[in-house]
């Protein structure tokens, strides 16, 4: 059976919020869509087909993790990552250009090799070229693919930064030559540039020069400001070109996500809902909630009454505050799917408000709700 093409449209804008849809071989993608964060294949503590009920409609995986563990051999002979972890929705994958920032003191960079990292597992030399990456991204068949680029940490140096975007550049043309011609799947190309418009405008051209099914911003959410953020944002969005998708790498808090589809981002990715979850951090409509505090002891009401998978409505935030203080990992489990349930509403609400042409109205009245 002939798969499906991988395609963007653009439905509605509320000034600059905008409602659109990815086609993919595995499932439509309402957007803005929040894809919640499978590194090592699994999205920590949930299983697959509850999080299919949060109405996810993408996960995503990481090839640099994935590549050392459980390897790539391994994958390949359930025929990709969506059997060997039994999800049979889109995966985007991270190319490993974070882990080139993350993982820095383990790895140095070589523009015509690529990144030579010593592996964080057993110290063994592991080269992720440009090439390689997209190889295993295709061997875990990934639907949307991600070029591999240098992200460098925070930092005003200009120098450093055009540097990146030279590094970025190359490598985002050996990928796209890599990738080839699939249909199929999408391959999206990387800005970077940090805080200095000129240098964002500068990578988007050059990026724009190649070509790409999709464009994400990285190199944000590396340790500035919210308000610096909205800036770059503001400013880049206007020179990406309307009828491909939009991806901020990293994103975010409800109200980073709110600010940034106001800026006309599509796409967000990030371990914030299960990493808080672990911690007894809950994100519900009442706000963000501290579970471990000790308000919630004798609290008989759920965390989000109208979440019915797992039975959530009939856990009480006195049990939760119980098992986190017992240090129970049932615990973590429960406020994680709160959370992911809480984000995908969250989308859902932004979508239905642009849609409607209320975007603004429910801007402001969340922008601040979850501090």
């Amino acid at each position: 059976m002939k798969k499906k093409n991988f395609s963007f449209e653009l439905i509605t804008q509320d000034d600059k919020a905008r409602l659109g849809l990815i086609n993919t071989s595995r499932g439509q993608i309402d957007t803005p869509s929040f894809m919640p964060v499978g590194t090592q294949g699994t999205v920590k503590g949930i299983y697959p087909e509850d999080i299919l009920k949060t109405g996810t409609q993408i996960i995503l995986g990481n090839t640099y993790h994935l590549l050392l563990r459980p390897g790539i051999e391994v994958i390949q002979k359930f025929n990709g990552l969506h059997k060997f972890m039994n999800w049979n929705k889109p995966i985007l994958t991270d190319s490993g250009g974070y882990q080139i920032m993350s993982l820095s003191n383990l790895n140095k960079i070589d523009k015509n090799i690529g990144a030579i990292f010593k592996s964080h597992i057993d110290g063994k030399k592991i080269i992720l070229s440009p090439e390689k990456s997209i190889q295993v991204q295709k061997a875990i068949d990934s639907d949307i693919i991600m070029v591999l680029d240098e992200c460098p940490k925070l930092t005003n140096d200009k120098k450093i930064l055009s540097n990146s975007i030279d590094v970025s550049t190359f490598w985002a043309k050996r990928s796209k030559v890599e990738f080839g011609k699939d249909n199929s799947k999408a391959l999206f190309g990387i800005v970077q540039g940090g805080l200095y418009k000129d240098l964002r405008k500068e990578s988007i051209d050059r990026l724009l020069e190649i070509g790409f099914d999709g464009y994400a911003m990285g190199g944000l959410a590396v340790g500035e400001s919210q308000t610096e953020m909205f800036e770059i944002l503001e400013n880049s969005t206007d020179h990406l070109p309307k009828e491909k998708p939009r991806y901020l790498m990293g994103v975010g808090t409800p109200a980073d996500i709110l600010g940034a589809v106001s800026q006309g981002i599509d796409m967000f990715d990030c371990v914030l809902p299960t990493r808080s979850g672990r911690t007894g951090l809950a994100y519900t409509w009442e706000g963000k909630l501290n579970i471990k505090n000790s308000k919630y002891q004798n609290d008989q009401s759920p965390l989000d009454k109208t979440c019915h998978i797992r039975n959530l409505h009939k856990y009480s935030k006195s049990y939760l505050n119980h098992l986190i203080k017992s240090n129970e990992m049932m615990a973590s489990m429960i406020i994680s799917l709160n959370n992911i349930y809480f984000y995908q509403q969250f989308m859902s609400e932004i979508r239905k408000n642009i849609k409607s042409g209320n975007f603004s109205y429910f801007y402001k009245k969340y922008i601040n709700y979850f501090n």
